[in-house]
């Protein structure tokens, strides 16, 4: 009788440990999402699946141009997909065809092309607030709308494209952002 259930109990183990494994990676290290939207194109497309990363801010602050997830800061149901652009601290303002940070232009190599803004508008971030926008500026609903996003609604960066397979992409840490 031993021996029949013997190989029982090491299935059972094993998926007892994959599960738990599944567990663990999926709610403290990274987590798949689906982008929705054309917020952040050409960058990122409607139907993209990304990873996410949401260990590594708990060892340090976000960077200016990483690209987050995070909750809609109205609709906690859903998720955003945008960069960073304004860091705790700053002044934000938003003109015509450019950001500038605490007075200084800053350059947004990684857009395709920059879009006229009604006016210019200005944020200033305390301590803990972040000031995001969508790559696809026309069509971002963003930082510009409902104002600074807080550190704590923040669940991590991207490091991963793995579909569609064309577009596979492995994210580093975003190189030095100029302001000038």
């Amino acid at each position: 009788m031993k021996q029949f259930l013997l190989p029982f109990w090491e299935v059972l183990e094993t998926l007892a440990v994959s599960l738990i494994s599944i567990f663990l990676i999926y709610h403290f290290l990274a987590q798949p999402f689906v982008v929705q939207g054309a917020s952040m194109e050409p960058n990122f497309s409607d139907d993209d699946y990304i990873l996410i990363d949401e260990i590594t801010y708990r060892f340090r602050e976000p960077l200016r141009g990483e690209v987050i997830v995070f909750r809609n800061p109205r609709n906690e149901s859903e998720f955003y997909i945008k960069r960073i652009v304004g860091l705790p601290g700053e002044e934000v303002v938003i003109g015509p065809k450019k950001v500038t940070i605490d007075g200084k232009v800053l350059d947004e190599n990684y857009l395709e092309f920059t879009s006229d803004s009604a006016g210019e508008h200005v944020f200033s971030l305390h301590a803990g607030e972040y000031f995001v926008m969508g790559d696809n500026r026309p069509q971002s609903f963003d930082s510009r709308s409902w104002g600074p996003l807080k550190a704590n609604e923040i669940i991590g960066s991207v490091r991963l494209r793995f579909w569609p397979l064309t577009k596979v992409q492995l994210f580093s840490l975003p190189a030095e952002m100029t302001i000038s």
